[in-house]
C-alpha cells in the first residue's frame, strides 16, 4: 500500500514551504498525497475563516485540494463531519507548515491530529532570526510549542534548532535538518520566467530596464508593534508618512505587501480604529501609483521590484538571497534581539533608524543604484541552506524511511513540560 500522506493548510501565504514536497509526493508512487483546506482564525478576525481565498490559491497554482469548510458556517454538525471527512482519508502523515495553535479550528489542533496520525512539520518561516528577550540561542516559540512536543517527524532549517531540540523532553531523534524548501522554492521562482508587477498602468514590461520605465518599489511592514512580541513593526508611526511619500513622488510605483496579520492587529489592539485604518487604505489605493500585492507567491514581485522596503522579518534573509540584492531595512531601535542568522540577514540590508532619512536615500538609490552587497549575501546563503536544492527531496526519503520503520504515534505522556503558548505572559488561547 502506498504511504498516505494529507498536506493540511489555511496558511496559504507559506504554501511555498510545502509545494515542492507535495509535489515530488505527488509524482512518487510510493506515495499517496491529498491537499485539505480548512478555515483560520487570525489576529483581529471575527470568527474562523478564509477557507475560500486558500482554495483559491490552490486552484490558481495547479494543486488539487480538498476543501473543509464545515467550521465557518457556525454550526458544530459541519465542523465535526469535517474531521470525519479527514480521519476517513486515513492519513499516515498530516504535513503542516504552520505551528501557532490558536489558529486552527479546535479540532484540527496538532494534539487532536496526533491522536490518530503522525503529524509531520516543516516551518513556515524561511530563517529563524530572532531571539526573545533574555535568552540567547534558539528562541522557545521555534521550538517548545504544543506542534512541536507532539510532531513525528520534524523539519528544520539549521544545525542551532536542531541542538535546541535535543535539550525538549523528546530529544531530538524525530528532528533532522533538511534546510528550507521554502528558500529552495523562492530560489527556483527566481531563476524561473519574468516578474510580475500588479501596476499594469506602469507599462512597458517588468523585465525592461529602469531607463525604460518608472521606477518600482515594494514596501513590506510587519505586524508586530511593541514589546510584547518581536517589536519590528513600524507602520503605526509611517503610515501616513508612507502615503505622504507616495503622493510626493507620483513617479515611483508603490506597492505594499503587508503581512497577513497586518491590519488585524492594528485594529484589534487599538493602535488604528476601524474607521482610520478603513479611510487610510481608501487613500492609498485611490492612487494611481499604489496597489496592495497578498498572493501567496511573493517571488515573482521580488523579481520586478526596483527596491524592497521593509522593517523585518522574513524578508531581510529572503530579499537577499532571491535577489542577491539589499533590502532597505527600516529597523526599530528596540526590537527583539536577532539570533547568530539574523545577524547575517541584518547584515546583507542597508540598516536606517529614521524614516526621515528614507527619501533622501531613495533619491541616491535612484541616481547611483544600490551599493553592492554581494559578499554580505553570500555569508548568508552559506549560513541559511546546507543543502541547496535539496530540502524537498531530503524530507520525502525521511518520511519514506520513517514509515517503512513503522513508528507509533507520540505519545503525549512523553512531554512533561508546558507548551510554550501556555506559559504565562502568552497570547490567551482560542476556545
Amino acid at each position: 500500500m502506498p504511504i498516505r500522506v494529507a498536506f493540511l493548510t489555511f496558511y496559504f501565504e507559506a504554501w511555498d514551504a510545502l509545494d515542492e514536497v507535495w509535489r515530488i509526493m505527488a509524482a512518487d508512487p510510493r506515495f499517496e498525497t491529498q491537499v485539505f483546506t480548512i478555515p483560520r482564525h487570525l489576529t483581529g478576525d471575527a470568527g474562523f475563516g478564509g477557507e475560500d481565498k486558500a482554495s483559491e490559491f490552490l486552484d490558481h497554482h495547479g494543486v488539487p485540494h480538498r476543501r473543509l469548510r464545515g467550521l465557518a458556517t457556525g454550526v458544530a454538525a459541519d465542523a465535526e463531519a469535517d474531521l470525519a471527512e479527514f480521519k476517513a482519508w486515513a492519513p499516515d502523515y498530516v504535513f503542516v507548515n504552520y505551528p501557532w495553535r490558536r489558529n486552527y479550528p479546535p479540532a484540527f489542533r496538532p494534539e487532536n491530529l496526533a491522536a490518530f496520525t503522525r503529524v509531520a512539520y516543516v516551518p513556515y518561516y524561511s530563517l529563524p532570526l530572532v531571539n526573545e528577550p533574555g535568552e540567547t540561542g534558539v528562541a522557545g516559540h521555534l521550538y517548545e510549542q504544543r506542534t512541536h512536543q507532539v510532531a513525528s517527524l520534524i523539519f528544520t532549517q539549521d544545525a542551532a534548532a536542531l541542538d535546541a531540540y535535543a535539550h525538549t523532553d523528546r530529544g531530538n531523534s524525530h528532528v533532522h535538518l533538511t534546510g528550507s524548501p521554502k528558500i529552495d522554492h523562492l530560489l527556483r521562482l527566481a531563476n524561473e520566467g519574468v516578474g510580475d508587477w500588479p501596476i499594469r498602468a506602469a507599462a512597458p514590461g517588468p523585465n525592461q530596464p529602469l531607463a525604460g520605465r518608472r521606477f518600482r518599489l515594494v514596501w513590506a511592514p510587519h505586524h508586530s508593534y511593541d514589546n510584547s512580541w518581536l517589536n519590528f513593526g513600524l507602520f503605526p508611526e509611517m503610515h501616513s508618512q508612507m502615503l505622504g511619500l507616495a503622493l510626493r513622488h507620483p513617479d515611483i510605483d508603490f506597492v505594499l505587501r503587508p503581512h497577513p496579520f497586518l491590519f488585524g492587529t492594528m485594529v484589534e489592539r487599538g493602535l488604528l480604529t476601524e474607521e482610520a485604518m478603513e479611510n487610510w487604505l481608501e487613500d492609498w489605493n485611490d492612487l494611481p501609483n499604489t496597489a496592495i500585492h497578498t498572493d501567496g507567491d511573493y517571488a515573482s514581485l521580488f523579481k520586478a521590484t526596483d527596491l524592497l522596503i521593509t522593517d523585518g522579518i522574513s524578508f531581510l534573509g529572503e530579499y537577499p538571497l532571491v535577489t542577491g540584492r539589499p533590502t532597505v531595512f527600516l529597523e526599530k531601535p528596540d526590537h527583539w534581539e536577532f539570533s547568530p542568522l539574523g545577524e547575517l540577514a541584518a547584515a546583507a540590508n542597508i540598516r536606517i533608524t529614521e524614516f526621515a532619512g528614507l527619501e533622501n536615500l531613495l533619491d541616491e538609490i535612484r541616481t547611483e543604484g544600490l551599493p553592492d552587497y554581494s559578499e554580505a549575501v553570500a555569508r548568508l546563503r552559506a549560513a541559511a541552506s546546507p543543502y541547496p536544492g535539496k530540502a524537498a527531496a531530503r524530507i520525502v526519503e525521511i518520511v519514506a524511511t520513517d514509515a517503512a520503520a513503522s513508528t507509533g504515534l507520540v505519545d503525549p505522556a512523553e512531554v512533561k513540560t508546558l507548551a510554550w503558548e501556555f506559559r504565562p505572559g502568552r497570547e490567551p488561547q482560542l476556545p
